[in-house]
C-alpha cells in the first residue's frame, strides 16, 4: 500500500502540497443514478412539478456544487476551473447524471466531478420527495480520470 498522504508524521490531516508539481490539463467525469416511480418520471417529462423544472434546477445545483468542492470537502485544493459540464437524462425507470470538470492545475478535478453529480442527484431527490418516497441514489462513480502536459 502507497504511503497516506493526507496525513502528517503524528497522523493529523495536512493538505497535500502540490506546489512543486507542474501544471497539468485535468479532466474528470462521473455519473450517478436516481431510480424513480415511472409516475414521477411522467410528471417530470410533463413539467407538473410544483417547485419546477426538475432537471434544469439539478443541472444548475451541480453546476455550483462543483465550484464549491474545496469549501465542502476540508483537504480539497481550490482549482481555477475552465469547464463544468453536468447533463441529467431522464429515462424510464429515473435520471441518469454526468459531469465532465477540466482545469489546468497541479492536482485533480475528481472531487469536483463527483460532487456534482452528487448533489444534482439531490437536488432531484428533494425537488421530487413530495410525490416519490421510493427515490434511490446510487452508483456514483468516477468514469474516467486524465491528465495531459500543457503544450
Amino acid at each position: 500500500m502507497s504511503e497516506l498522504t493526507h496525513v502528517d508524521s503524528e497522523g493529523r490531516a495536512k493538505m497535500v502540497d502540490v506546489g512543486s508539481k507542474p501544471p497539468q490539463r485535468r479532466r474528470a467525469r462521473a455519473s450517478g443514478r436516481i431510480s424513480l416511480a415511472p409516475a414521477t418520471v411522467t410528471l417530470v417529462k410533463d413539467n407538473q412539478i410544483k417547485k419546477g423544472d426538475v432537471l434544469g434546477v439539478a443541472q444548475l445545483a451541480g453546476i455550483q456544487a462543483a465550484k464549491q468542492t474545496p469549501g465542502l470537502i476540508p483537504l480539497c485544493h481550490p482549482l481555477t476551473l475552465d469547464k463544468i459540464d453536468v447533463r441529467l437524462e431522464l429515462q424510464d425507470d429515473g435520471v441518469l447524471a454526468g459531469s465532465e470538470v477540466k482545469c489546468v492545475g497541479r492536482t485533480g478535478v475528481e472531487m469536483e466531478a463527483l460532487v456534482a453529480v452528487s448533489v444534482a442527484l439531490l437536488t432531484v431527490y428533494d425537488m421530487l420527495k413530495a410525490v416519490d418516497k421510493g427515490m434511490c441514489i446510487h452508483d456514483i462513480v468516477l468514469v474516467e480520470k486524465e491528465k495531459r502536459d500543457v503544450e
